[in-house]
């Protein structure tokens, strides 16, 4: 008994070798059937290899080639964000940009086998992209590539309004492509609403969304009609097509794309197809699929509609399968991933004298003093951590032309604390704005701006409210240097307001001390200014970070120490700081204060504050402690730690967050490494959400707690 991808196979060389070999030859339809047999074959080749352990990908494009008919009606330097079924689309748009298509299926082969000649990914995922093809590589499966989608067009209509210049051309059009099943995820609901909600505001938003539609989530099907409703939204234009029409395919294709250029707002193509070789190699379609259905499919198969144009289509499919053939036989036997260091070294490539350089903010003087109404903030005395920051952003956005500062309540209110308070007054609401509530789309808009060439600083509310976006910094921001080799960053700015401790407010979503969501995304940055002192350097480090090499960070500010003054008294006005504007932090570099030989008490955040009160109440008994401020939880100081540590030998850690999850297991960890064999403990939150009013402190770490820790550890 053959397998199904023979059987398809040799159904498509009986049914070319059944064609009329008459009729004159259409060179345009001659290219087109090369893309999409060139992709069938490839899906068949890494079945092919996959039975033999060579190869590690099997979800194919077989069924979905008609959607090399939509990268005809676009252009090569048009961004892309292709979903794993889009093989026609990939080929054709390499032809277009000169390229051969043996070069094409070479390229889509080494990615087969994980080669590290492989140009999309360096031979970490089978994925579509291609720097100088503008695709950029996705690995979703969920359509967690459309908010990005929605920020690359916002990028291309924004960019112009500003008169800035990004990757893709001036009047670029956006394309995104994603399955029927996915159009029910939140992530494309949000994405669609908001290319909708743009929109409706008259903002351009050049995009051209393409649901490749085959009726199956896997082995769900979807809802005859359901994808034609689901697709209709306020905003958005809706077009459809048949896969096996490709007249209909091309010129509906054609409307799509000139519709999103000239009048630059987003249109849904509804493109419906079928799937062959099932969702993937392991599984079997036969268990859940009708004989008399998956017959019916191959009847409207867009290879043999284009073939019927193709003179010679049995000749030429015959050509493009020794070609694979041939191919798959020679790249077999190239390298591959060998060490950890070769796989993660796209991660985070940081140059902290880059970093430094970039993040200097050079502003015009007299432009400079004219924002700040000549009040200089570095004239005006010590400032809280908010006017620190509030400080840094507007230096920040006087000196960087290509910076953005957007989310919810930040322009017109200023932010729910007043961070980002006048900073649309002073830089135009086109560069600081309110976007809807959906930090999915927060997010997503921001990775477009980045991946463009633009400098996003989006905002977070709350801690708590990141959590229902995690994936787009987790699987979208932090990955795409990983599964692009490095040849796509999105540098951006996170600014997340967040930790507990604030007086008579919030509850758990205002209060929120989950920083471990974020400690476990690789490559990313996370930084924790307490100190107002530190806003302005940290801010910077990560801007220039962004600048200079890509990086995505977070930085995660205390609330709860926006508007503090004092520190140890009523009044002492000692938890304020002098603005300096050409400082800039090192990342992954900690601070320390006091220079006590008993104690190193390791803390960050509000922690910090409470540890350095602690810290005087023990000197007054003659107990020398040293407080180190951590200030970035990722990647954690480890030198600065295992200094501090060694000083005194003994250690607690003072831990805000968590007990499970939290910062704290990574700080004792790293001691434990590293040998550290004096004396460590830890005090940290209790694992539970944070209620209302007085009850959080029976759950937050206190300043008692940590007292009471540090005179136990001395007691030995």
């Amino acid at each position: 008994m053959s397998s199904p991808h023979e059987e398809l196979d040799a159904g498509v060389r009986n049914r070319l070798a059944a064609l009329p070999a008459d009729g004159a030859e259409d060179a345009r339809s001659a290219r087109l059937f090369d893309a999409m047999a060139g992709s069938r074959l490839l899906d068949i080749q890494a079945r092919r290899m996959r039975e033999r352990n060579v190869g590690h990908y099997t979800i194919g494009s077989a069924g979905h080639e008609s959607n090399a008919l939509v990268a005809e009606a676009l252009r090569p330097s048009d961004p892309a964000l292709l979903h794993y079924r889009s093989g026609g689309f990939f080929l054709f748009r390499s032809q277009q940009a000169g390229r051969s298509l043996e070069q094409a299926l070479r390229a889509v082969l080494l990615g087969m086998v994980g080669a590290i000649a492989d140009p999309a990914s360096g031979g970490r995922h089978k994925v579509w992209g291609d720097a100088a093809l503008a695709v950029l590589p996705q690995t979703s499966t969920i359509a967690s590539q459309l908010p990005r989608a929605v920020g690359v067009a916002f990028a291309i209509g924004r960019a112009r309004r500003l008169g800035l210049a990004t990757r893709w051309p001036d009047d670029a059009v956006a394309v995104c492509s994603f399955g029927d099943a996915s159009i029910n995820h939140s992530t494309a609901v949000g994405a669609l609403n908001t290319a909708g909600y743009c929109a409706h505001q008259g903002l351009p938003l050049p995009l051209v969304l393409v649901c490749e539609d085959n009726g199956i989530g896997i082995s769900v099907p979807t809802p005859p009609g359901w994808v034609e409703q689901a697709a209709r939204r306020p905003g958005i234009g809706y077009l459809y097509a048949d896969g096996d029409d490709p007249d209909m395919v091309a010129g509906t294709a054609a409307e799509a794309v000139s519709t999103a250029r000239r009048e630059r707002r987003p249109v849904l193509l509804h493109l419906r197809t079928v799937r062959y070789l099932a969702h993937a190699g392991t599984d079997v379609e036969t268990a859940y699929r009708p004989a008399a259905q998956l017959a019916a499919d191959l009847d409207r198969d867009p290879l043999i509609a284009l073939a019927r144009r193709v003179p010679d289509a049995a000749a030429r499919y015959d050509a493009v399968a020794r070609c694979v053939a041939r191919l798959a036989g020679e790249i077999a036997r190239e390298p591959v991933l060998a060490s950890a260091e070769q796989v993660m070294a796209p991660l985070a490539p940081r140059d902290d004298r880059a970093t430094a350089e970039a993040g200097v903010c050079h502003a015009n003087p007299e432009r400079r003093a004219e924002l700040f109404d000549r009040r200089l903030p570095e004239d005006a005395g010590p400032l809280t951590l908010a006017q620190s920051l509030n400080a840094a952003l507007t230096d920040a956005l006087a000196a960087r032309p290509e910076m953005l500062v957007f989310g919810e309540d930040v322009a017109r209110k200023g932010g729910v604390y007043g961070v980002t308070r006048s900073l649309q007054h002073r830089f135009g609401p086109a560069r600081v704005f309110d976007t809807l509530l959906d930090e999915q789309s927060i997010l997503g808009l921001g990775l477009g701006l980045g991946v463009s060439g633009l400098l996003p600083v989006p905002e977070i509310q709350y801690l708590a409210y990141l959590h229902n976006a995690e994936d787009q910094l987790r699987g979208e921001a932090a990955s795409q240097r990983f599964f692009s080799n490095g040849a796509f960053t999105n540098p951006m700015v996170v600014r997340i307001q967040g930790l507990a401790y604030q007086k008579g407010f919030g509850g758990h979503f205002h209060n929120d001390d989950a920083v471990g969501v974020l400690r476990d995304i690789p490559g990313l940055v996370v930084g924790i200014p307490a100190w107002p002192g530190d806003a302005g350097p940290m801010l910077r480090a990560c801007l220039g970070a962004a600048a200079a090499s890509g990086q995505v960070s977070v930085l995660l500010e205390p609330i709860a120490l926006y508007h503090e003054r004092d520190l140890h008294e009523p009044g002492d006005r000692d938890w304020l700081a002098a603005y300096d504007p050409s400082a800039v932090a090192r990342i992954a570099d900690g601070r320390t204060y006091g220079d006590g030989r008993d104690l190193t008490i390791v803390s960050f955040g509000n922690g910090l504050r409470m540890s350095l009160r602690v810290a005087r109440r023990l000197a007054r008994d003659g107990i020398g402690a040293r407080v180190l401020d951590l200030r970035w939880v990722l990647p954690l100081p480890v030198d600065d730690l295992l200094r501090e540590a060694a000083a005194t030998g003994t250690v607690l850690v003072a831990d805000e967050t968590r007990r499970s999850a939290g910062v704290g297991e990574g700080v004792i960890a790293e001691l434990v490494d590293a040998g550290f064999d004096g004396r460590m403990a830890r005090v940290a939150s209790r694992d539970s959400y944070v209620p209302l009013g007085a009850a959080a402190a029976l759950v937050l770490l206190s300043e008692q707690q940590i007292e009471d820790a540090a005179r136990r550890l001395l007691r030995g």
